[in-house]
Order: structure tokens, then sequence, then C-alpha cells
């Protein structure tokens, strides 16, 4: 009976034995896959899903006429959501564009204008070089009659001389009175050409210095017909000046007339909708958002001290907590070039004296695979967690 308990009780043993053997053999394969799991699998249970939210505002000021969308509905990009009361709008588009005509047609008579100018300028011109040539006849005539005159002296100078060596002769009685007469007539003839040739000396004279005062006017009228153009052509610049801004005007009210129109950036949900019908709302006032969920993605706070193991490309697996049953397929995108805390609100002051060491966390981005997420189950702010396969 003794040997029979202790058979048993060494069974027991040997059993208790080899249990306890495979316990420990078992824990250290767990473990040897624990470890290597770790050093192949990165996980972090701090991200969350991430994606693109337009803020849709408005860029004027207006009271709401309709309202075309509802929250959560979906819109394509281009979508009419809003549109304001543009009736203001419209006639300030009106009154700008009347303006710039007007401008317009100011611009039409200064050109206009201009071209009279030109023309008078051209016959101001035409009339100087007329008295030009006028003035070079008459300063011809008046040095051909310079010569006369000379020419004429000297004849005169001898018929003078002929008459008083006539006289000298006759009163010796060498020569008859007949021929005193005739050298008397020589010289009156003599000195009436003369005179007559002096007198239209004289005359020309006059002629040239009255056309000298002509070229005088007429270059003072050229110049001041040139002084108007100028001032034309100022006109004209400070014109096509007034052009351009009231232009400016009539764009900047065609589009405020536009903005009253309020579209969709781009595809996406509905959210935070906050405008109604009747409405006032203000230049920059958020009206809704517009959620895209083709490009939701994932931000991933990793402690600093896995970083070393994660790399751009790297594929990561993706839970979710609302579809635990669901797993989605993801890639390293990009590493943050910071912690969260460096650029949070208020960042840490560790100059305090007060210090306290505390593992940060650096925001990692990974991008969903193409065809992870077909439904668009994904939302903003759900919390995942993202597993970096670093083998991989």
């Amino acid at each position: 009976m003794a040997k029979d308990n202790n058979a048993t009780n060494n069974q027991r043993k040997r059993m208790a034995l080899l249990v306890f053997a495979l316990v420990v053999l078992a824990g250290l394969i767990a473990g040897f896959f624990y470890v290597r799991y770790k050093k192949t699998h990165i996980s972090t249970d701090d991200a969350f899903v991430e994606g693109t939210i337009h803020t849709v505002a408005s860029r004027v000021t207006g009271t709401v006429l309709k309202v075309y969308v509802s929250d959560n509905e979906f819109v394509k990009k281009g979508s009419l959501l809003v549109e304001l009361d543009g009736d203001l709008y419209q006639r300030a588009l009106r009154k700008a564009e009347a303006a710039w005509k007007a401008e317009q047609g100011r611009l039409e008579e200064i050109e206009a204008s201009i071209d009279v100018q030109k023309k008078k300028i051209e016959l101001a011109r035409a009339s100087l070089e007329k008295a030009g040539i006028q003035r070079k006849a008459l300063e011809s005539a008046v040095q051909a009659r310079r010569a006369e005159v000379k020419a004429k002296g000297a004849l005169l100078e001898k018929a003078r001389k002929d008459l008083q060596r006539a006289e000298a002769l006759y009163k010796k009685q060498v020569i008859p009175e007949d021929r005193l007469e005739t050298a008397r007539t020589s010289y009156s003839t003599a000195e009436a050409s003369y005179l007559a040739a002096k007198a239209l000396l004289r005359e020309s004279i006059v002629a040239l210095k009255g056309q000298d005062a002509t070229i005088r006017e007429a270059e003072a009228g050229l110049q001041a017909e040139e002084r108007v153009l100028d001032n034309l052509n100022a006109a004209l610049r400070a014109q096509r000046e007034n052009i351009a801004r009231r232009k400016a005007e009539a764009e900047i009210a065609r589009l405020n007339l536009s903005y009253t129109k309020i579209y969709a950036p781009d595809d996406g949900y509905v959210t935070r909708k906050a405008v109604e019908v009747g409405n006032q709302v203000q230049a920059g006032q958020p009206l809704m958002a517009l959620v895209s969920l083709d490009d939701v993605y994932i931000i991933a706070n990793y402690k600093e001290t896995k970083l070393d193991r994660i790399r751009p490309g790297q594929r990561v697996k993706i839970k979710v907590d609302a579809y635990p049953e669901k797993t989605f397929w993801g890639r390293v995108h990009s590493i943050m070039a910071g912690t969260g805390a460096a650029f949070s609100l208020f960042p840490p002051e560790n100059a305090t004296g007060n210090y306290v060491k505390v593992v940060q966390r650096v925001p990692v981005k990974i991008l969903l695979e193409d065809g992870t997420d077909p439904g668009h189950i994904l939302r903003i702010g759900m919390s995942v967690i993202p597993t970096v396969l670093t083998n991989e």
C-alpha cells in the first residue's frame, strides 16, 4: 500500500514538473514571439482620423435669400449652396458700368479733340513753312533792290558829274545850251530812277519786317497749338487712368455680385451648417463646413522613443474603434518636424526650475491605401489604433 502511494506521488511530481516545463516553454515561446512582434510592430492608441475641412464663408455682407443644402448632405464641387440678396450689388454694378462707359465716352471726345488738334498743328506748320518761303523771296527782293539802288546811285553820281562838267563847259561857252539841257535831263532822269529804286527798297524792307512779324506770330501760334496738344495728351493719360479705375471698380462690383452666390469649393458632406433664410451675414462669416471623405488620413502620435524605426513608405495596419471587425491599411507618409507639444497653443517652458521629463509624442501622417475604404465609412475624428509594420 505504501509502495502504491509513493508511486502515485512520484507520478504526480513528474506530471507537475512536465506541466511546469511546458508552461515555461510556452512562456518562452510566447515571449520570443512577443519580443519579435514588438520589434516589427509599433502601435499607438493616440491616433485619429483627419481630413480636409473646407470652411464655407461669405465674401460679402448681405441677407440670405436661399439655402440649397442641409446638414450631412453630400454636394459636388461647384454646387450652389447659399444665395444672398444681390439687389444692392446689382445696382452697384450698373452704377459702376455706367461710370465706366461715361469715362470711355470722355476718352473718345479727347481722342477726337487730339485728332483735330493734330490737323491744326499741321496747318500751322504748313503756314509757318509758307511764311518762311515768302520771307526768303522777300529777302531776295531786298537784296536785288539794294543792288539796284547801288547801281542807280552809281548812275546818278555819273549824271551829277556829267552835269557839273557840262555846266562848267557851258560857262566857258565850249558847249551849246542844248547839251547842257541834255545833261540836266539825264541827271533828273537818273535821280528819279534812284529815288524810285530807294522807295522800292524801303517797301521791300517793310514787307520783310512784316513777314518776320508774320513768322513770329505763326511760330507763337504753332507753339500755342502744340501746348494745347500737350494738354490734351496729358488729359488723355489721366482719362485712361480714370477708365482703368472705373473698370476696376466695375470688375469689383461684378465680383461682389457674383459673391452673392456661394458655391461648394470641393466634393464633400455639409457639416456645421449655421445659416438660414433671412439671416444677415457679414463678409468672412463662416456659414458651414464641407468635409471631403476622399482624402482622409490618419494622424498618429507616436512616442519619440519609437521614431527611430518608423520610415515613410512602411505599411500600416489600422483598426478603428467604430468598426472593430474591419481592418484598414495605409502607408506612412511623413513625420512631423516637431513634437505636438512644441506646436501647441502654450508650448512648455522648461527653464522655470521645476522640469519633469516626459516622453514626447511626434505626429506621424498615414495615408490610406487605395481601395481600403471604398464606402467612405471613416469619419474625421474617429479613434484608431495604427500599427506600423517595420519589416514591410
